[in-house]
């Protein structure tokens, strides 16, 4: 399979996701943890990298963070300036 990057990046959500944890407060662990409450196996060392925007996001694990941080997925994806 081969490995694509859009923008230097593997995913769209990394940053936002970072912003909105860090903004509610909640630690990578704990976002794990959150997102394990819902069925998904995802660590923090994992939560760090989508961040970084060095690991690819499934569809059903962008569906959990969208849920679990309150925000929507048109959101998550959204390109325009924070």
């Amino acid at each position: 399979m081969k490995i694509y990057m859009y923008r230097g990046k593997k995913n769209l959500c990394g940053e936002r996701i970072r912003l909105t944890r860090l903004k509610r407060r909640i630690t990578q662990n704990d976002l794990a943890a959150l997102i394990q409450l819902e069925g998904i196996t995802l660590e923090r060392d994992s939560i760090s990298r989508i961040e970084k925007g060095t690991r690819f996001v499934t569809d059903y694990e962008l569906k959990t963070f969208s849920k679990v941080l309150g925000v929507s997925m048109e959101w998550l994806t959204a390109e325009e300036a924070l």
